[in-house]
């Protein structure tokens, strides 16, 4: 109603009082009052403004009121709004105007009317939660001049104050709190002289607990010596906890040092040592709070020295090679709840549950390694020894063949090693065929290998017996050792070589001789005696075959090898070799740069026949060379001769080394090789005929004596001639050894056609038989004792 008013005497005074100016002059002044006058008026609030004219009674004045600048006309000099709205801000005049309408007052001074919005109310509690006993304080906020109500549980429920419970200004305490004040808590603001409140605050829950107790963790326990230790210590969730440590006894605090640190909820063991030892423990507290935690429960620290990391390598070889597999393994005593660390050159490289670490290095490392606990990962054990691994490349096996050469029915020993090391390989035996590519070769395809056993041998050795003309030919070996399997590289092929003639195809050699002078035309061939097509010329020199001939070395027509100038690097063994892998006899050339050669069979020499050795000059040729000294096995046996040496019956002892000297200048050495004779079956049939006329002789020559004897020992005895066939000797030193002895002393010899006389028969003793056979003569010589 009051605003309609309002409404309609402002259309009305728009025209009629337009005409008074702020700056008419009157005799007297309007003065404007607010109620109330607090500057800042609520939503919701009566408010009046009154306007009062200095001189005259109320009633004799029509008022007119100016809100922001709009006038409208009132008989009553104040102005009420009973629920004043934000809208209602303004700046607010007023002028009077007497009834005789012949005078006005002067403006008022403008009045500001400020609304606000009722405030809202803030409820803090601190602390909370709380512990039982502490104070608790709620604090209201709403503004200045505000009186505030307290609320529990529901809105409507004010609290109830007590000893405990006590209100002032803008809060409320609870002191020594207990379960029974938990619960939602709210508050109001109110200005009693004004009767307003402010929105209620929004519920606080306050919650009680009972004091925590501290609770100590130490990591690691039991700790090992200069470790580092830290006991954490905690209350519960909340913050704001401060920390204070105990050692022995809960009297004792402990004393900080440069050892001893506390951040925070920890305090730190640096360099743990044996001292540190003993009861621990921890009090939580707040101080601005005045209230401490219930201690906790002491927590025992061990220290004790870590134990040892023994690292050891498996298989223990003194070297390790290039990808070779090989087990790191640390022992620790009590590892059962640890990691093994392993490191190379203090690096880390593997972490294992196991205490074994399998590697292949490629190269040299310092390794060590330490327990670390599962745990947390921390230090365990002390670090271990160092273990140096020196690791070579990949070797390769050496192979001997012992004899060389071959000499048909006798053993021949393959001996393989590892020159880089001796230690736990066994041995694998391959001969050598023509490269094939499904097979196993070595690395320069020179040659396909074929095992000689299968799982390989322990033993560094392997023998080959009887051995025959079909051992000839190339041998490899190489090593193996570890799980899995580390093999070698396959030696270089070692070869059984043969001087003998073998069945498919045979070596010769033009000069038939097996020492050559440098810058010497030398001609070698394959001659063949059967189908098999396809040999190649090789040769060994410099402990490697070379490439066969005409690929770099000589010239090759058909199956002629001819090397037209010779060099001392062409000495070495020759042979033939098929594509099947078959070898003819092979043999061992010498070219010489040095001024003698000695010429000596290339190949072996039978048993009883002759041989010649010639100690040739390079200048001489044809000519012998006088004064010539020949030497076996390093021993003179030939002085001063002219420079041939004949051996007229040659036997096994013959067979060695041999060499020339002549003016202090020696040729090189040449091996002679003597091949046995085998006896065919006719010739054994022989023998055994001789052997027993040989026994019934010397039988029938004892029977004659004692005849002789019986009879009568004064009558002739041997009055009648014996006929022996005459000896043949076979060669000339048996006839040198029959012509050219000496009866024994003190006896006669009886030869041909004579007689004994009886004076010459003393006794069945004073005959001796001396039997000489051959395969083609018998004889027997008797021999009696002569008479003084």
């Amino acid at each position: 109603m009051e605003h309609t008013l309002f409404c309609l005497l402002l259309l009305l005074s728009t025209h009629i009082y337009s005409g008074h100016s702020d700056d008419d002059d009157g005799q007297a002044k309007a003065v404007l009052t607010k109620q109330p006058k607090s500057s800042q008026i609520f939503s919701g609030e009566s408010v009046t403004l009154r306007c009062n004219i200095q001189r005259g009674e109320v009633t004799d004045w029509k008022y007119t009121w100016r809100k922001d600048g709009v006038d409208f006309l009132s008989r009553k000099h104040k102005y009420e709004i009973s629920e004043v709205k934000i809208s209602d801000s303004a700046d607010y005049r007023c002028l009077g105007t007497h009834v005789d309408q012949k005078k006005h007052s002067k403006w008022s001074d403008i009045v500001r009317l400020t609304v606000t919005a009722l405030p809202e109310t803030t409820l803090t509690v601190y602390p909370n939660p709380v512990y039982t006993g502490e104070t608790v304080t709620l604090t209201c906020s709403v503004g200045s001049g505000w009186s505030y109500t307290w609320y529990k549980d529901n809105t409507k429920k004010v609290v109830t104050l007590s000893g405990r419970h006590t209100t002032t200004g803008t809060t409320f305490t609870i002191r020594r709190a207990a379960d029974s004040d938990q619960g939602f808590y709210w508050c109001q603001g109110e200005i009693q002289s004004r009767s307003i409140s402010s929105i209620i605050s929004d519920p606080v829950t306050i919650t009680v607990k009972a004091l925590p107790k501290a609770t100590l963790n130490i990591t690691p326990n039991p700790a090992y010596t200069g470790e580092t230790v830290t006991l954490t210590c905690s209350v519960g969730s909340d913050s704001g906890w401060s920390y204070t440590w105990y050692k022995d006894n809960t009297k004792k605090v402990v004393t900080l040092s440069g050892r001893h640190s506390t951040t925070g909820t920890t305090f730190t063991i640096s360099s743990a040592a044996e001292s540190d030892q003993g009861l621990y423990w921890c009090q939580g507290e707040i101080q601005s709070r005045s209230i401490s935690s219930i201690i906790s429960d002491p927590v025992t620290i061990t220290v004790k020295e870590r134990p040892a990391a023994v690292l050891t390598l498996q298989p223990n070889w003194p070297q390790i090679f290039s990808g070779e597999t090989v087990t790191l393994r640390c022992d620790i005593q009590g590892g059962e709840e640890i990691e093994y660390a392993f490191y190379n050159s203090g690096k880390l490289v593997s972490t294992k549950t196991e205490p074994e670490y399998r590697i292949h290095p490629t190269k040299n490392g310092l390794y060590t390694c330490e327990g670390l606990q599962k745990r947390n990962g921390l230090k365990h054990s002390q670090t271990s020894n160092a273990l140096q691994l020196t690791v070579l490349d990949q070797p390769q096996a050496v192979l001997s063949v012992s004899p060389q050469w071959l000499d048909p029915g006798d053993s021949v020993t393959l001996s393989c090693w590892v020159k880089e090391s001796s230690t736990g390989w066994r041995f694998f035996w391959y001969r050598t065929v023509p490269y094939t590519a499904r097979l196993l070769s070595l690395s320069d395809r020179s040659y396909s290998v074929e095992p000689l056993s299968g799982n390989g041998t322990s033993e560094d050795s392997y023998t080959l017996i009887p051995t025959g003309p079909s051992h000839t030919g190339g041998y490899v070996c190489r090593a193996g050792r570890g799980d899995p399997v580390y093999d070698t590289l396959y030696s270089k092929p070692q070869f059984l070589w043969s001087g003998e003639p073998q069945p498919s195809v045979s070596l010769k050699m033009r000069p038939n001789r097996n020492q050559h002078f440098t810058q010497k035309s030398l001609s070698l061939s394959c001659e063949e005696k059967g189908n098999t097509i396809g040999w190649k010329l090789k040769r060994y020199r410099e402990k490697a075959v070379d490439s066969e001939c005409g690929s770099n070395w000589g010239s090759i027509a058909g199956s002629k090898c001819t090397i037209m100038f010779t060099f001392s690097w062409d000495s070495g063994v020759y042979w033939c070799e098929s594509g099947s892998g078959e070898y003819s006899n092979a043999v061992n050339i010498t070219v010489a740069a040095g001024p003698l050669i000695l010429e000596s069979p290339a190949y072996p020499i039978t048993e009883g026949d002759s041989v010649t050795l010639r100690c040739t000059n390079r200048y001489q040729e044809t000519n012998p060379i006088p004064k010539v000294d020949f030497y076996k096995d390093g021993v003179l046996i030939r002085n001063k001769t002219t420079g041939e040496m004949t051996i007229p019956v040659v036997s096994k002892s013959d067979e060695g080394s041999y060499k020339c000297t002549f003016n202090e200048k020696e040729s090189p050495k040449s091996v002679v090789r003597v091949r046995g004779v085998t006896p065919g079956p006719s010739t054994s049939v022989l023998v055994g005929v001789v052997v027993g006329l040989v026994v019934a002789g010397v039988l029938l020559a004892i029977l004659l004596v004692l005849l002789c004897q019986y009879k009568n020992a004064k009558d002739s005895c041997c009055n009648r001639t014996f006929s022996l066939p005459q000896p043949q000797s076979t060669n000339q030193q048996d006839q040198e050894s029959t012509q050219g002895r000496a009866p024994d002393p003190g006896y006669t010899l009886l030869q041909h056609g004579q007689s004994l006389s009886p004076d010459h028969c003393l006794s069945p003793l004073s005959v001796i038989s001396h039997t000489n056979f051959s395969p083609f003569t018998l004889y027997t010589t008797c021999y009696c004792t002569l008479s003084p």
